[in-house]
């Protein structure tokens, strides 16, 4: 069971690591948090796209996800409600007037409770998220290597694991430069409109998606 040769391992684990640092919704919702809210913000956001992740890696090997990006009407009601979402979050970041941003104690310790939700929302409600682990995963499957199912959630899982290696340095990168800037109110203002707009940029991305 899982008997790969190492060239198998090596396109993977290169595929994997060219698509978690290759600029997306993800990152850009990641260090949009951990620049305006620091590095708790910024590890509540990654945790929530993780698990979000999980999800549709599940819901791909039980073939759930083949049904949403199969209907036209699933496809469409998933992708709106997740427009909708996204335009809620923005519109109250453009809204917040730096209180999204306020430092305490040297970090910003707003509830990362409610960022990891947005996280994990924000990439259920992405049907192309669904799409891409429908399309990447068979493409590693080897016959006689094991169950179909146990192999893409292997995949589907390491994909995650290969993310814990590029994405918490970028955070901590991201924590240094947006420190400064949250000790000024005005530039915290600026920062909350820029989650703002990168969270309704995205929204718009996804409204013109296509399956």
């Amino acid at each position: 069971m899982f008997d790969y040769t190492i060239a198998h391992w090596t396109t993977f684990l290169a595929a994997a690591l060219l698509l978690n640092i290759a600029p997306g919704p993800d990152m850009a919702f990641i260090l949009g948090h951990t620049v305006q809210g620091g590095r708790r913000s910024g590890m509540a956001a990654m945790l929530g796209i993780w698990t979000g992740a999980c999800v549709h890696v599940l819901l791909a090997v039980l073939g759930l996800s083949a049904i949403v990006v199969a209907s036209a009407t699933a496809f469409a009601a998933v992708k709106w409600i997740g427009v909708i979402y996204l335009a809620w979050l923005g519109i109250q970041a453009l809204r917040s007037n730096g209180e999204m941003s306020r430092p305490v104690g040297g970090d910003n310790s707003r509830n990362a409770a409610s960022v990891f939700r947005q996280g994990i929302l924000i990439d259920l409600f992405n049907p192309k998220v669904a799409t891409f682990f429908l399309a990447f995963l068979p493409q590693f499957v080897v016959p006689g290597s094991g169950p179909v199912w146990a192999q893409s959630m292997l995949h589907g899982l390491l994909i995650i694991v290969v993310a814990a290696f590029v994405e918490p340095p970028l955070i901590l990168a991201g924590d240094r430069l947006g420190r400064r800037l949250r000790q000024s109110r005005s530039l915290r203002v600026w920062l909350d409109r820029l989650l703002g707009t990168v969270l309704i940029v995205l929204g718009i991305k996804l409204a013109l998606s296509k399956r």
